[in-house]
């Protein structure tokens, strides 16, 4: 059966990838981010029978509300939710690290998703659908200083914290976390990182499960060496 699912972040990388794999299996996706101009390319590449745009700075917890409303308004209902943006470290460590860039990984790593999360809950309550957080490699092990890993740490934690509170109601909570991906995230290619269709098969796999089964975290590392994302 088709799904209607939301994906925030997919106007690039991961985002993209899983809203191809997730059209590829038959459901419909609302691509959700500030860039109105590469959302409308998405959709035009995967049919506006099958994906929307929504404009959305995830940060601003009103426009988020409003893109939910856009979504439910021309889907109906909506299955599954992945909040999947996020932001990257501008240095390594604490001490070399840049404020401003704390702040704002801080607050669209951590902050948006816990937005997300609670205007997409009372959705997902409906149609007992599922909610997927994008984690990292870098929340399971101690990176020195990095203030992105506790980002991704938090949302290891978080999502664990969401199953726990929503399932009794049957909605299933997925945290996935890759290794090193070669996205835009990065300034130069990582010949030996995952694909971003790596991750999308995945998230379709996750999609696709049968209601009396859930994944609780996906962790899907490179092949080819220690990388972290």
């Amino acid at each position: 059966m088709a799904k209607n699912i939301v994906i925030t972040g997919g106007s690039s990388g991961i985002g993209v990838a899983c809203a191809e794999a997730a059209v590829a299996s038959g459901h419909r996706v609302a691509l959700v981010a500030r860039s109105q101009d590469k959302l409308d390319q998405i959709v035009a590449k995967l049919g506006e029978e099958n994906a929307i745009a929504v404009q959305c700075d995830v940060t601003k917890p009103a426009e988020q509300e409003a893109m939910f409303e856009k979504v439910l308004a021309h889907f109906g209902t909506i299955d599954a939710v992945f909040a999947n943006a996020g932001l990257g470290a501008s240095a390594t460590g604490t001490e070399h690290g840049d404020v401003d860039n704390f702040h704002e990984m801080i607050l669209v790593n951590n902050f948006a998703v816990t937005v997300t999360c609670k205007f997409a809950i009372p959705h997902l309550r409906k149609t007992k659908g599922q909610l997927v957080l994008i984690g990292s490699q870098a929340g399971h092990v101690a990176l020195s200083g990095s203030v992105y890993s506790a980002t991704k740490w938090f949302i290891r934690g978080y999502a664990k914290n969401l199953s726990n509170e929503l399932i009794e109601h049957g909605v299933r909570v997925t945290s996935i976390d890759p290794g090193m991906v070669d996205t835009p995230f990065f300034d130069e290619p990582k010949p030996t990182a995952l694909r971003p269709e790596d991750i999308g098969k995945a998230f379709a796999y996750i999609i696709d499960l049968p209601e009396h089964a859930r994944i609780a975290e996906l962790e899907i590392y490179p092949t080819v060496g220690a990388h972290h994302s």
